[in-house]
C-alpha cells in the first residue's frame, strides 16, 4: 500500500511540474498527450509512442492489430495530465546474433515508434518524414542504438520515426496452416511495419508531419523491408519514397519448406504434440524464454533443416512474389530511390564459395552454384579471401544496388551509392557490411541482446555524418540528394540503365574537415554482368 502511495504522490507531482512548466514539449495526438525529451535545443524526443495494441496472450504469433485508441486514452486519464514518453521502450525480444550468444532479452509489448522532432514545430507545417526500419537479420536490433536526435539538430526540417517491430520466431513463425488465420498469420512482423506505416498515416500530421510525404529507409533486414514494401499488397499508399542501405537479399521460401523448422522450434519449446491448433495454443501459453531457447537452437546447429532461420516467406498474399523478379516484372512502387551497399560487404562466413552460397541460398542446385563460381576465377582477384567476399557478397547483398535501381531508374528518379569508409573501430581497412551505422549514428556498435557501444568521433567523421546526414534529408525533404547537401559535397548523378553511374561516399583522405572526399564512378562492367547473372536467378534464390 505505502509503494502505491509513493507513486501516486510522485505522478501527482510530476505532473504538477508539468503544469507549471508551459514549455515542456507536448503533442495531443487527440486520445492521448504526449510529453517529450528534449534532446538538443532545436530537437524533441517523443520515445515509446505505441502504434498498435500488445501482441501477448492470445495475439502472439497474430497479425497486427491497431492501437486500441480508447483504451489508451481511458488509461491516460487515469494516469495523469500527459503520458510520459522522455525514455525509450523496451525493445523487441531478441534472437542470438550468432556470434554463440543466447538471444531472448526484450519484451513482447514492443509495438511502439520513436519519433524525433524539431522544438516548436505544430500541426499544419506539414515537414516531410523518414520512416527507418532497423536491420538485424529480422533477429534481432533495437532500434535506441541507432538515434536520430542529432541529425534533427543539423536539419531541423524534418520528422524522423523509428520503428520497433516483432522479431525472430516471433515475427516471422510459419508454418502451412497459418493460411487459416485461426492458427496465426504470416509476417507478423512485417505487418507490424505496415501498421506502423498506417499509424503514422492517421497522426503525424500531429507532430508536423506530412502524412503525403513518407520516404521509407533501412539498413541490411531494414534494407529488405524497404523492397519488401515496394512489392507488397499493402491496400494503400504508405509512402512516397525509398532508401534501401545494404538489401539483405535473404531467401524468402514458401511455408512449406519453413514447416520442419516450425516442428522442430514447436518441440523444442515442449510445444511438438498434437495438432496445429494444440501446438499453436501451447507455444501461445509458453515462456518467453521458451520461445527464446528454441529459435536459437535453430541456428546453432541443433536443426538439420534446410532453411533455419525466421524471417518473411512468400506468403501469396501479402508478398505474392521474389522482390527481384517483381522488380524484373515492373510489379513495384515507382518512387524516388536511394539503393546502395558497402565496398566489401557479405553476409556469409567461412571460405568455401559453394558451401556458403548453399547454406546462405538452400535451394540452389549444384549446377547454378557451378555458374556463379564461373563468374569469380581466382586470378581475377588479389586473395582468396576477396575472391569469398565478392563471390558470395555479391549475390547476399551487394547486387541488391542493381537488381532495384535498373527497374527503378526506369519510372522514376534513382540514384546508387558504393559506401567506402571502414568502421574505423574495426582494426580493418574492409569495409563491411554495416560500416555506415557507425558513422550515421554516434559510433555505434551492436552488441548482445539489444545492447551497443557508442564511440566518440573525430572533427572528420563528424564532418563526414553531417555529409551523410544532408544527402540522406535532402532525399527525404525533395526526392534529391542534392538541392540541400552540403555545399562542399558534390553532385550526385543519377543512376541509369544506360549510365549506371553512383556516389562513392567516403571520408576526406586527409581527413580534413572542409572538403569531401566523395566522388562518382561508373559501375565496372565486370560487376554488372555478375550482378545480371545473379538477377536472372532470383527464382533459383528465391530473392
Amino acid at each position: 500500500m505505502l509503494s502505491v502511495m509513493l507513486a501516486w504522490l510522485s505522478l501527482a507531482l510530476f505532473n504538477g511540474a508539468l503544469a507549471r512548466n508551459s514549455i515542456c514539449p507536448t503533442v495531443d495526438v487527440g486520445y492521448a498527450t504526449y510529453l517529450g525529451n528534449q534532446t538538443y535545443p532545436n530537437t524533441v524526443a517523443y520515445l515509446g509512442i505505441p502504434y498498435a495494441e500488445p501482441p501477448v496472450g492470445d495475439l502472439r504469433f497474430r497479425a497486427t492489430v491497431p492501437l486500441n485508441t480508447t483504451r489508451v486514452s481511458e488509461e491516460a486519464s487515469l494516469n495523469g495530465v500527459v503520458v510520459n514518453a522522455t525514455y525509450y521502450p523496451d525493445f523487441c525480444v531478441q534472437g542470438t546474433t550468432g556470434a554463440g550468444d543466447a538471444g531472448g532479452a526484450g519484451s513482447e509489448d514492443c509495438l511502439k515508434v520513436n519519433i524525433y522532432s524539431p522544438y516548436g514545430v505544430e500541426e499544419g507545417d506539414n515537414l516531410p518524414v523518414l520512416f527507418y526500419i532497423h536491420g538485424g537479420g529480422y533477429v534481432y536490433g533495437n532500434p535506441r542504438n541507432w538515434p536520430f536526435d542529432n541529425w534533427i539538430n543539423q536539419s531541423p526540417n524534418v520528422i524522423i520515426v523509428s520503428v520497433y517491430y516483432r522479431l525472430d520466431s516471433f515475427g516471422f513463425l510459419t508454418t502451412p496452416e497459418f493460411a487459416d488465420p485461426t492458427y496465426g498469420d504470416f509476417n507478423a512482423g512485417f505487418q507490424d511495419q505496415i501498421q506502423a506505416l498506417k499509424w503514422v498515416k492517421s497522426y503525424i500530421s500531429k507532430f508536423g508531419g506530412d502524412p503525403t510525404k513518407v520516404t521509407i529507409n533501412g539498413q541490411s533486414a531494414g534494407g529488405s523491408s524497404v523492397e519488401l514494401h515496394m512489392i507488397a499488397n499493402e491496400g494503400e499508399q504508405l509512402f512516397s519514397g525509398a532508401i534501401a542501405q545494404s538489401v539483405f537479399r535473404s531467401p524468402l521460401p514458401t511455408p512449406e519448406q519453413q514447416q520442419p523448422l516450425f516442428q522442430f522450434y514447436a518441440s523444442y519449446a515442449g510445444c511438438g504434440t498434437g495438432s496445429v491448433a494444440e501446438q499453436m495454443t501451447c507455444l501461445r501459453g509458453a515462456s518467453i524464454s521458451a520461445l527464446a531457447r528454441a529459435q536459437d537452437a535453430a541456428v546453432q546447429g541443433k536443426f538439420s533443416g534446410l532453411y533455419n532461420s525466421f524471417r518473411p516467406v512468400l506468403d501469396g498474399m501479402l508478398i505474392t512474389g521474389h522482390p527481384t523478379s517483381m522488380f524484373e516484372r515492373d510489379e513495384f512502387a515507382h518512387v524516388p530511390l536511394i539503393v546502395g551497399a558497402t565496398s566489401n560487404e557479405t553476409l556469409s562466413g567461412g571460405a568455401n564459395i559453394s558451401l556458403a552460397l548453399k547454406e546462405y541460398f538452400p535451394s540452389l542446385t549444384d549446377a547454378v552454384i557451378q555458374e556463379f563460381l564461373r563468374l569469380y576465377p581466382a586470378d581475377e582477384f588479389d586473395s582468396l579471401s576477396q575472391q569469398f567476399q565478392v563471390a558470395t557478397g555479391e549475390p547476399d547483398v551487394i547486387c541488391g544496388r542493381q537488381a532495384m535501381g535498373g527497374p527503378s531508374s526506369l519510372h522514376s528518379n534513382t540514384w546508387t551509392y558504393r559506401y567506402n569508409t571502414p568502421n574505423p573501430t574495426s582494426g580493418s581497412d574492409v569495409v563491411a557490411h554495416a560500416a555506415e551505422n557507425w558513422m550515421m549514428f554516434d559510433g555505434t556498435n551492436t552488441g548482445l541482446n539489444g545492447s551497443t557501444t557508442f564511440t566518440p568521433q573525430t572533427p572528420a567523421e563528424l564532418a563526414f555524418t553531417s555529409e551523410l546526414i544532408a544527402y540522406w534529408l535532402s532525399f527525404v525533404r525533395t526526392g534529391n540528394p542534392n538541392i540541400y547537401k552540403l555545399d562542399r559535397s558534390p553532385m550526385w548523378e543519377q543512376y541509369t540503365e544506360l549510365s549506371p553511374v553512383r556516389m562513392v561516399l567516403m571520408q576526406d583522405p586527409q581527413n580534413l574537415t572542409i572538403v569531401s572526399g566523395s566522388y562518382m564512378e561508373s559501375q565496372p562492367a565486370t560487376e554488372a554482368a555478375r550482378c545480371a547473372f545473379a538477377i536472372s536467378k532470383a527464382q533459383a534464390c528465391q530473392n
